[in-house]
């Protein structure tokens, strides 16, 4: 009785381990040993495959609705855990109460998710000592790991030093814990990385390279944000990912170009990790653009293939004349345009379609008669409205097709004049004989409800320029003068967009950044005289700002140097762009509305030609 007492428990206790083990689940269906309607019963459900998703850059011109989107998808799809590269939040403040709004929005979106969630600093969120201490108060760590399922997950601070956009870097300590990390996992069958900044891509990264080389005898995967264009990379036989947007900024214009909003899916197999990029319009795998067709189309991301002069005629009214339009073509494949023109009901094209094909690395000028209304004034006209479309095919590849939408008219243009007297850059008018364009009606960006009208806010500006300086000048009215000290870039505030570059580029369909191609001046007054200037290291040395606040009036003055304006257009330079919009935050930043002198370029349809100053 004993004896089998000691065997029943023996038996019982296996049965227990099975109990205890993850054992795959099998097809039970009555087989045929001659033919089925099925291939093979072995099912792809081993224990140690596991599914998990990425989400990329929800920030850097956020567009609202689109990673609660992906929230709400990424529960349908029921991943065992959710991944993260930085930029989760607006961020670039001090000002603790919206640090603590934006990141009680974010965690709201987070709070949806049925899974867990692990999050990763990016610029966005992490750039000064004050979101840093953010970050540790509600998050703890801003580098660490863990291991599951025998594959190793490193999620590193690329933000640490606080150096801002692509400017990423790895100190010491940080190294040193990865790299104790590494050590004492030497045998996992696959390390997976997560920073927000792409560090083997950029100068001074600090301890990365001595990190990359400690992963090189690893299988690893990398994986990256930030820039907001996909790129797969082949580094040392392993891949390293620069992913798209999960809400960010994005020009959308497709999988050729690396601009989609997608979440990413691995599969994480004993082999490796199986990656597929979902997104809206279809499911595609890793090598939706690799490395090699980025340098294919780096000549038509960066090149301009559109040019439209502006059309500036020196009368009242405008009865007729031609417009050229160029188009270029840098590649070596040809480039087909297909060019929708609409008419308005004060302005008519002669055609309302144009079909061409560029041939490689060539150029081509088409003529547009237009006729106006000659009973409507010039300013008064309403744009025709242009739809090219770009395409170029790529035997085996995505073709790579985009749209632009663009408007069109005769403008008037204005003269860039000589002050009569020297310029002070000191918030003051006393050097500006009078303001030469008064903003009583601007373009208002805003709900229904925000801007009252002038008596809400309106503004007064002038340029003038002396073979020193281009100076800038606005004065705003505002019933509500709504700032903080130092830096807050949510409040009142002016802006100066100034594109320097020569004529034919400005009047170009192409794809332009901010900093880059054009100045972008985000000055916030001061009670104090102190003038808060948004991202001073983004601009040319040299440029002077002041601001003085009286009453229920402010004053903004910019100078900036005019060996900028020579470095894009030479010692004979013709012209400069310019458009102002001013900022009105009402109720302490309940009411918010942007006033535009022109409409923005940066948003479609962009305006051709608009706000160009031409030296006197």
């Amino acid at each position: 009785m004993r004896y089998f007492l000691l065997i029943s428990l023996s038996i019982l206790g296996c049965f227990s381990a099975l109990r205890g083990q993850e054992v795959p689940a099998k097809i039970i269906i009555e087989s045929s040993t001659t033919v089925n309607p099925w291939n093979h019963l072995e099912v792809n459900n081993k224990p140690s495959t596991f599914q998990f998703a990425i989400v990329t850059d929800r920030t850097g011109s956020v567009r609202p609705g689109v990673f609660p989107d992906a929230v709400n998808k990424l529960n349908l799809l029921q991943p065992e855990f959710v991944m993260s590269v930085g930029d989760l939040i607006s961020g670039y403040t001090e000002d603790e109460e919206k640090i603590d709004q934006e990141w009680d929005e974010f965690t709201g979106f987070i709070s949806k998710l049925q899974m867990p969630f692990f999050y990763l600093p990016g610029n966005h969120d992490y750039i000064n000592d004050v979101m840093a201490r953010k970050w540790k108060e509600r998050f703890g760590k801003d580098y660490y790991h863990f291991v599951y399922k025998d594959v190793l997950f490193l999620c590193l601070n690329s933000e640490e030093l606080k150096r801002g956009s692509g400017r990423g870097y790895i100190d010491l300590p940080q190294f040193e814990y990865a790299a104790k990390v590494l050590e004492d996992h030497p045998e996992v069958k696959w390390t997976m990385v997560f920073l927000h900044q792409p560090l083997w891509d950029q100068e001074d990264p600090g301890m990365w390279p001595a990190l990359e080389e400690l992963m090189a005898d690893r299988k690893h995967t990398v994986f990256a944000g930030h820039r907001h264009r996909y790129v797969k990379y082949d580094r040392n036989e392993n891949n390293y990912f620069v992913l798209a947007t999960t809400g960010g900024g994005s020009s959308l214009r497709g999988p050729a170009f690396g601009e989609f909003d997608h979440v990413v899916w691995i599969t994480m197999t004993e082999d490796g990790p199986i990656m597929a990029n979902l997104m809206l319009d279809g499911i595609w795998d890793e090598n939706v653009r690799t490395e090699e067709m980025l340098e294919r189309s780096r000549p038509w991301m960066e090149h301009t293939l559109m040019k439209i002069p502006p059309l500036t005629p020196n009368t009242v009214n405008f009865a007729s004349g031609n417009t050229p339009m160029t188009f270029s073509n840098p590649a070596d494949i040809p480039m087909k345009v297909e060019l929708d023109i609409k008419s308005s009901a004060s302005l008519w094209a002669k055609t309302d379609q144009i079909m061409l094909e560029i041939p490689p690395n060539s150029v081509e000028t088409v003529s547009l008669p237009l006729r106006g209304d000659r009973k409507v004034k010039l300013n008064e006209l309403t744009p025709i409205q242009l739809t090219p479309t770009f395409t170029f095919e790529v035997e085996g590849e995505p073709t790579l097709s985009w749209m632009e939408s663009l408007a069109f008219q005769p403008l008037q243009s204005y003269a860039l004049v000589r002050p009569e007297e020297t310029i002070d850059v000191d918030g003051e008018l006393s050097d500006w004989d009078n303001l030469a364009f008064h903003i009583d009606s601007p373009i208002v960006d805003s709900d229904p409800f925000a801007h009252q009208g002038p008596s809400d806010g309106k503004f007064n500006f002038d340029l003038r320029h002396d073979g020193r300086f281009i100076y800038l000048c606005a004065e705003v009215m505002d019933d509500e003068i709504f700032v903080k000290e130092g830096e807050e870039f949510w409040h009142d505030r002016v802006q100066f967009l100034v594109d320097a570059r020569p004529i034919d580029e400005v009047s170009g369909v192409s794809s332009s950044r901010a900093f880059r191609d054009w100045l972008l001046l985000r000055v916030v007054p001061g009670r104090k005289g102190q003038a808060a200037l948004y991202r001073p290291d983004r601009l040319p040395e040299g440029i002077q700002v002041a601001t003085k606040v009286r009453g229920k009036r402010y004053v903004v003055e910019v100078a900036i140097p005019m060996s900028y304006v020579k470095s894009l257009q030479g010692e004979n330079w013709e012209s400069i762009r310019v458009n102002i919009a001013v900022r009105d935050s009402d109720k302490k930043g309940e009411h918010v509305s942007e006033l535009y002198w022109q409409p923005d370029w940066r948003n479609e349809p962009k305006v051709i030609g608009t706000g160009i100053f031409f030296q006197n």
